[in-house]
């Protein structure tokens, strides 16, 4: 049965990126990170068969977390993600065709954007959420801007340079979630070092 993406981030407003995983580490990885707290996992395109990696979240964990692909860029990546069994589309800009596709497929929908004509945009297009990326170019003060004038029940998301050390200041700014990358995972570390990780930014949030 497919989560509810509110459901899910109420319980944990943080979204697992694990740029880079391989297919043959993804599943010991999503563990620690799952058993943590974390309720959505996204594996980006640029990673090492990512569609594989997907496939196998999938199987494993699909009545415990949302499974998806982050940095996808074109339509036609919706339909290899659907595919695979992913339930949520991220990307880094907002491509109306994209936004439509994943609409019309039934998944998730959560596209990047930077500006007030771009979130708009993208919620005409059916976006359920939005991601304000990067942000290390999108301060608080920008956040609780935009939160200001776009419908409550868009759900913004707070990704790019966001770590434990920030990450009040966007969540009291109005995100209603964020995305860690290297704050939690690099192809680097070790389980021990991501399930500290998973534990401190589930602490945090």
């Amino acid at each position: 049965m497919m989560l509810d993406l509110n459901a899910a981030l109420h319980e944990c407003p943080g979204i697992a990126i694990l740029r880079g995983v391989e297919p043959q580490d993804v599943l010991e990885v999503a563990e620690v990170i799952i058993e943590a707290g974390f309720r959505v996992v996204e594996v980006p395109l640029n990673s090492p068969s990512p569609l594989e990696s997907i496939s196998l979240l999938a199987d494993r964990f699909s009545s415990r977390a949302l499974v998806g692909a982050g940095t996808v860029l074109a339509p036609e990546s919706v339909d290899d993600v659907v595919a695979a069994g992913g339930q949520i589309i991220l990307s880094p800009n907002m491509r109306m065709d994209v936004i439509e596709r994943t609409v019309q497929k039934g998944l998730f929908s959560v596209p990047g954007v930077a500006t007030p004509t771009e979130a708009f945009a993208a919620i005409g297009a059916g976006a359920h959420m939005l991601k304000l990326f990067p942000c290390e170019m999108i301060r608080p003060a920008a956040v609780k801007a935009m939160r200001a004038v776009l419908p409550k029940e868009v759900l913004l998301l707070a990704v790019g340079g966001v770590s434990s050390a920030n990450l009040s200041d966007y969540l009291m700014a109005g995100a209603d979630a964020a995305g860690f990358g290297s704050s939690l995972y690099h192809t680097s570390f070790d389980l021990k070092t991501i399930c500290q990780k998973s534990k401190e930014l589930r602490k945090a949030m």
